[in-house]
């Protein structure tokens, strides 16, 4: 007789695989209608499935009841997403951009990130009763660096491409990715100083910092430089080596980033060194000459895996987070303080820096761009990180009670402070755009109908309006006598019924009216005449990719052309 095989592991892949499907079915609703991020909706869904809800994923028993087992497989999960991530960070930058763009994120590396630690050092001292502020400065350097994963909401999808500059998304993205790793030097500063109070360490304070500079520095930081820039640009020789001679196939070429990732992380991990930052100079490396870049910019299979980690990862946190240890910690501080905690330093951690500074940034052209850059400094999956990179040194010490309870007190606060930041940094979006346009729908509603008129509330698939724009004239051109010069002004075009725009053209002009007729729909100008209105669609051509393959057929790969030139960009698109 058949038999019900309700095991953990075909129950993970059940719930995995049916969130990942029923998010995909809105998640295009989510992400650039509402500006919900699939990080905050993922760690939502994993609290609902964890031991304390459904009880569908039970991460204690997949390691047999250990914790620390548990604490290895989030540590080891963490660095595989970070690696991944910080590879695709760096790929995304421009061709040579640390070279080009050192001085902006010095400020941001050096004194920004600095008063950051500090400052979170300062708060968590204030008010988590019990520790020293050598400790303190310890839980402070767990949520120093800016999370590369949560960063993505404000340079990726529609809010970025109309809110954020190109130039602007670029420099945080490089922020994120490098101080990821530059979080080494202030979590073992605290933790060597630490060491040498509670009577291990040899040397003495001058030896604890002979090791701060030698190994942290030296072995940790440097090293990983040096070695993420020598893999970075040999994988990048030996790909173009490869292409040239037609030995690699699409699907090879496209996942290349990924794998290269994924050698850096394991060969770093087996020297010690910090494969985090390794990861984000190997992907900058890997595409200093922006061929790797400009060739897989209409590929979607990174973006895709992005999104695939990104939904594991914030589930399994969700999961895993000690949700009981917030309102039960043993001492470490009571629940209003840790919210108190967290508003703070998400008011203070960063965003007084960054406003104080921003004049030195090119990037950031005005104050409410150093607000909002100040703002968005979310901690999510590299504090996590951090977090069991302690955990784990602090095991090598000599068992005590104060060992203990710190261990138990950056527990406790860097995860609370990560939860905040993911929660209000994800919620920021939506509820700013909702009290953006609330007070003016509202105030045109109350107008509409003060007037004695009757108040429709304004629903896109019924009514919409676009700005046609027409062609536009030379400098030197005189508008037609019957013309008046007002009309070259930009005009409301409204239509009522299906899409107006069926397909989109590479160039040219297009027919309202036509198209809205044959879509269903009827175009009108706003005095109700319904005369033809041209609409300019030329936009410049991105630079797509030139490379064909050797297994794509003629009808996918298209003509070769020249690079970045218009044509392989529409043989792309088709």
């Amino acid at each position: 007789m058949p038999t019900l095989a309700i095991t953990n592991f075909n129950i993970v892949l059940s719930v995995l695989g049916g969130w990942i499907s029923l998010f995909g079915l809105v998640s295009y609703l989510m992400k650039e209608n509402f500006y919900l991020s699939e990080a905050l909706i993922s760690l939502l869904a994993g609290v609902a499935f964890s031991p304390a809800a459904a009880n569908l994923i039970k991460p204690l028993e997949y390691t047999l009841g250990s914790e620390e087992d548990l604490n290895i497989v989030t540590l080891s999960f963490t660095r595989l997403v970070l690696g991944i991530q910080l590879v695709l960070a760096g790929v995304q930058l421009p061709s040579r951009y640390l070279k080009k763009q050192w001085r902006p994120l010095l400020w941001f590396l050096g004194p920004i990130m600095t008063a950051m630690w500090l400052s979170t050092a300062l708060l968590i001292w204030g008010l988590v009763p019990g520790i020293r502020f050598l400790e303190a400065l310890v839980v402070g350097s767990c949520v120093t660096p800016t999370d590369p994963v949560l960063s993505n909401v404000i340079v990726k999808g529609k809010f970025a491409d109309h809110n954020v500059p190109k130039e602007l998304q670029d420099v945080i993205i490089a922020e994120s990715g490098a101080n990821d790793g530059l979080g080494y030097p202030f979590l073992f500063l605290g933790l060597y100083l630490l060491e040498v109070g509670w009577g291990g360490g040899d040397g003495g304070v001058r030896g604890a910092m002979g090791q701060w500079f030698g190994e942290t520095w030296g072995y940790t930081i440097l090293l990983s430089v040096v070695y993420g820039a020598v893999v970075g640009w040999g994988a990048n020789k030996l790909l173009h080596w490869a292409e040239e001679r037609k030995f690699v196939d699409r699907e090879s070429f496209l996942v290349f980033a990924i794998s290269l990732a994924l050698f850096i992380v394991g060969t770093c991990g087996m020297i010690g060194s910090d494969d985090v930052l390794a990861c984000f100079i190997a992907g900058n490396a890997f595409t200093w000459d922006d061929w790797f870049r400009l060739e897989t910019l209409d590929d979607s299979l990174q973006p895709t895996i992005d999104m695939l980690l990104n939904v594991s990862v914030f589930m399994w946190l969700g999961a895993v987070c000690p949700w009981h240890e917030f309102l039960v910690n043993d001492g470490v501080a009571p629940l209003h303080r840790l919210v108190i905690l967290g508003i703070l330093v998400l008011l203070f951690r960063r965003l007084p820096w960054v406003f104080a500074i921003h004049k030195f940034i090119p990037q950031i052209e005005e104050v409410r761009q150093a607000i909002f850059v100040g703002f968005f400094g979310p901690v999510g999956v590299s504090a996590i990180f951090y977090l069991y990179i302690t955990l784990e040194f602090l095991k090598t010490m000599e068992p005590s009670e104060e060992v203990e309870h710190l261990g138990h007190v950056v527990k406790v606060v860097v995860w609370f402070l990560a939860i905040c930041s993911i929660v209000v940094h994800g919620l920021s979006l939506p509820l700013g755009k909702l009290g953006f346009y609330l007070p003016r729908t509202l105030s045109r509603g109350i107008s509409v109908t003060s007037d004695g008129g009757e108040f429709l509330p304004p629903i896109r698939n019924r009514v919409s309006t676009l700005v046609a724009r027409r062609p536009r004239r030379n400098s030197g051109e005189e508008l037609p006598a019957t013309e008046p010069p007002s009309s070259d002004a930009r005009r409301s075009v409204s239509r009522i019924g299906g899409s107006v725009i069926p397909s989109r053209p590479v160039g040219g002009e297009l027919d309202v009216k036509t198209i809205a007729a044959g879509s269903g729909g009827l175009a009108m100008g706003t005095d109700g005449s319904s005369s033809a209105v041209k609409i300019d669609l030329e936009s410049p051509s991105l630079p797509g990719r030139t490379i064909r393959f050797l297994d794509e057929s003629p009808a996918i790969a298209g003509p070769t052309s020249a690079p970045g030139s218009a044509g392989t960009h529409n043989a792309d698109s088709s």
